[in-house]
């Protein structure tokens, strides 16, 4: 089974002057989930190369076991380094996609043509999207048949309460739980921080970094790897 992970290429937070771009635990964590799956991963972004690592992700208060494990998995680490051009990819190559989050792709992903045209594609063609925290964002310009892709289905993703108490509400290009209500999606969410998943036929989405793991494990599941 072949899975395309999509990291945006966007670094900057805002007006703050502070960097952004993918947290760690949300590409770790499904990378060795399903590495270990016997997934074969292939891992892209909008400007290929290297994507943008949130700092705030690698601190010593953010370390899990498997940030921990890619801080010294040099393979893996060159394998990141050099993420493929996601406009010179084709859906038809790959049995599944995940997004993994970080503030960068309310930006850059949210807007990025190749990815919505992926997205649309892999619905289509019966192909599982999976994203986890704020990377649910790719979706909202995602459409069918004219209408809003996350309309009427059942969504997740990084909650306002959660957006507030990291103290980015008014940085943040949208508020990513507002938007999905404003589109039709059928919003659940559990406490702040805590792991929370939720499937609607092959969308998968996933609320916050607790979530990560929990989220490949049901696209591994989706696409029956590992049996």
């Amino acid at each position: 089974m072949n899975v395309l992970m999509v990291l945006t290429s966007h670094d900057k937070l805002g007006d703050t002057g502070e960097k952004t771009g993918f947290w760690l635990e949300e590409f770790a964590a499904p990378y060795y989930r399903m590495l270990d799956a016997g997934v074969e991963l292939t891992i892209a972004s909008p400007a290929g190369g290297q994507p943008p690592l949130a700092p705030k992700s690698d601190a010593p208060d953010a370390q899990t076991d498997a940030a921990q494990r890619f801080t010294a998995d040099t393979a893996a680490q060159a394998v990141l380094a050099g993420s493929r051009v996601l406009a010179e990819l084709d859906v038809a190559d790959f049995d599944a996609f995940f997004y993994p989050g970080g503030h960068g792709p309310l930006w850059d992903l949210t807007e990025d043509v190749d990815s919505i045209a992926l997205i649309e594609n892999a619905l289509a063609q019966g192909k599982p999207v999976a994203a986890v925290c704020h990377a649910p964002a790719v979706l909202i310009r995602a459409t069918v048949e004219g209408e809003p892709m996350v309309k009427g289905r059942r969504v997740t993703g990084f909650t306002n309460s959660e957006e507030a108490a990291v103290g980015l509400t008014d940085v943040v290009p949208f508020l990513l739980e507002d938007r999905l209500h404003e589109l039709g999606g059928n919003f659940s969410a559990a406490a702040d921080w805590e792991p929370h998943v939720v499937v609607d036929g092959l969308l998968i989405t996933g609320q916050n970094p607790a979530s990560s793991a929990p989220v490949a494990d049901a696209l591994i599941d989706a696409i029956g790897a590992g049996e």
